[in-house]
């Protein structure tokens, strides 16, 4: 069973960064595609990006093309989402989410995650 757990969400002034991980503790996102999903409130569920378990691959919805960045941490057990430039309407609860050996074809859609973390909150307001 893989337990994501993601961190480094907060409340930030538009035009700002902040720095999202998806991390496990005991064992290895590797093998898995990781996709970062949104969701605001009132608002379904939102594909952001996601990279590939080669780690070759990496998409991005076009709302966020330029300012966002998925990378993978040199340890293999955290995946990033660097977000610079970030507008109100990137606000929401940003969720990290694995695929077995995925890569990312169908990374819009929630269905082809098997494991999910519980969720970090972005807010962007001046």
């Amino acid at each position: 069973q893989l337990r994501l757990v993601e961190s480094g969400g907060g409340s930030v002034q538009p035009g700002g960064s902040l720095q999202l991980s998806c991390s496990v503790d005991e064992l290895t996102l590797k093998h898995y595609a990781i996709g970062w999903f949104r969701q605001a409130p009132g608002k379904e569920r939102e594909a952001v990006s996601c990279v590939s378990t080669s780690r070759t691959i990496s998409v991005y919805a076009d709302s966020v093309k330029g300012r966002f960045t998925i990378s993978a941490g040199n340890a293999e057990n955290t995946v990033y989402l660097q977000m610079n430039n970030l507008k109100p309407e990137d606000s929401g609860i940003y969720y990290c989410a694995a695929d077995f050996v995925g890569r990312c074809e169908d990374w819009e859609r929630s269905d082809p995650f098997d494991y999910w973390g519980r969720g970090t909150q972005v807010t962007v307001s001046s």
